[in-house]
Protein backbone atom coordinates (compact mmCIF):
# COMPACT_ATOMS: atom_id res chain seq x y z
CA UNK A 1 0.00 0.00 0.00
CA UNK A 2 1.58 3.60 -1.00
CA UNK A 3 2.02 5.91 2.00
CA UNK A 4 0.27 9.73 0.80
CA UNK A 5 2.33 12.30 1.37
CA UNK A 6 1.34 14.38 4.27
CA UNK A 7 1.52 18.70 4.27
CA UNK A 8 4.59 17.97 6.58
CA UNK A 9 5.75 16.16 4.71
CA UNK A 10 5.84 17.84 1.58
CA UNK A 11 6.90 21.36 3.74
CA UNK A 12 10.20 19.62 4.79
CA UNK A 13 11.19 19.12 1.53
CA UNK A 14 14.91 20.45 0.63
CA UNK A 15 17.09 20.86 -2.61
CA UNK A 16 20.45 22.48 -2.58
CA UNK A 17 22.19 22.46 -6.16
CA UNK A 18 25.91 22.35 -6.56
CA UNK A 19 27.48 25.11 -7.71
CA UNK A 20 31.05 24.51 -7.01
CA UNK A 21 32.76 21.58 -5.20
CA UNK A 22 35.62 23.22 -2.92
CA UNK A 23 37.24 20.72 -1.04
CA UNK A 24 36.49 16.80 -0.53
CA UNK A 25 38.01 13.97 1.83
CA UNK A 26 36.72 10.85 2.00
CA UNK A 27 33.68 11.74 4.39
CA UNK A 28 33.28 15.70 4.10
CA UNK A 29 33.09 18.09 1.37
CA UNK A 30 32.75 21.87 1.45
CA UNK A 31 30.22 22.73 -1.48
CA UNK A 32 29.07 26.47 -2.95
CA UNK A 33 25.69 25.85 -3.42
CA UNK A 34 22.15 27.60 -4.46
CA UNK A 35 18.97 26.60 -2.53
CA UNK A 36 16.55 26.12 -4.45
CA UNK A 37 14.21 24.61 -2.03
CA UNK A 38 14.41 26.04 2.03
CA UNK A 39 14.64 26.72 4.64
CA UNK A 40 17.65 24.29 5.38
CA UNK A 41 18.97 24.03 8.25
CA UNK A 42 21.99 22.35 10.01
CA UNK A 43 20.96 18.06 10.46
CA UNK A 44 19.17 18.52 7.29
CA UNK A 45 19.96 15.04 5.45
CA UNK A 46 19.90 14.43 1.86
CA UNK A 47 18.92 10.74 0.25
CA UNK A 48 18.62 11.73 -3.70
CA UNK A 49 20.67 12.92 -6.26
CA UNK A 50 19.67 14.10 -9.70
CA UNK A 51 21.08 12.10 -12.72
CA UNK A 52 20.93 8.97 -10.14
CA UNK A 53 18.84 6.00 -8.69
CA UNK A 54 21.00 5.39 -6.33
CA UNK A 55 20.58 6.28 -3.05
CA UNK A 56 22.64 8.93 -1.35
CA UNK A 57 23.18 9.68 2.37
CA UNK A 58 24.94 13.04 3.15
CA UNK A 59 23.88 15.37 6.26
CA UNK A 60 24.36 19.21 6.25
CA UNK A 61 26.48 20.27 9.19
CA UNK A 62 27.57 24.12 8.55
CA UNK A 63 25.96 26.39 6.36
CA UNK A 64 28.48 29.99 5.52
CA UNK A 65 26.58 32.93 4.03
CA UNK A 66 28.59 36.16 2.99
CA UNK A 67 31.41 34.84 5.83
CA UNK A 68 28.80 34.09 8.89
CA UNK A 69 27.67 30.71 10.09
CA UNK A 70 23.36 30.87 9.67
CA UNK A 71 20.94 28.56 11.08
CA UNK A 72 19.49 27.74 7.91
CA UNK A 73 19.61 28.77 4.45
CA UNK A 74 16.33 30.20 2.40
CA UNK A 75 15.66 29.16 -0.82
CA UNK A 76 17.36 31.42 -3.16
CA UNK A 77 20.71 32.23 -1.21
CA UNK A 78 24.19 30.74 -2.14
CA UNK A 79 26.57 29.64 0.85
CA UNK A 80 29.04 27.52 2.00
CA UNK A 81 28.13 24.49 3.28
CA UNK A 82 30.15 21.43 5.06
CA UNK A 83 28.39 18.08 3.76
CA UNK A 84 29.23 15.03 5.20
CA UNK A 85 28.39 11.15 4.19
CA UNK A 86 29.95 8.82 2.49
CA UNK A 87 28.78 9.80 -0.69
CA UNK A 88 30.53 13.09 -0.80
CA UNK A 89 32.50 11.67 -3.47
CA UNK A 90 29.89 11.43 -5.90
CA UNK A 91 29.52 15.22 -6.05
CA UNK A 92 30.81 17.44 -8.98
CA UNK A 93 31.08 21.23 -9.55
CA UNK A 94 28.60 22.44 -12.32
CA UNK A 95 29.69 22.90 -15.61
CA UNK A 96 27.97 25.19 -18.23
CA UNK A 97 26.67 22.27 -20.03
CA UNK A 98 25.39 20.18 -16.34
CA UNK A 99 23.28 23.20 -14.98
CA UNK A 100 24.92 21.52 -11.49
CA UNK A 101 23.80 18.25 -9.37
CA UNK A 102 20.53 18.07 -7.44
CA UNK A 103 20.41 17.08 -4.52
CA UNK A 104 17.08 16.35 -2.33
CA UNK A 105 15.96 15.56 1.03
CA UNK A 106 14.40 16.19 4.09
CA UNK A 107 14.96 18.54 7.00
CA UNK A 108 14.06 18.45 10.51
CA UNK A 109 11.07 20.59 11.89
CA UNK A 110 12.13 23.40 13.67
Amino acid sequence: MNEIPSPDNCRNRVELQILRVIVASLEQATVNVRCLRGPVRRGARFTCLSGSAQALDLTLTQAVVYGHRVAELDTGLTAFVTLRGKDVQRLVSATPASGGQVIEGTDLLP
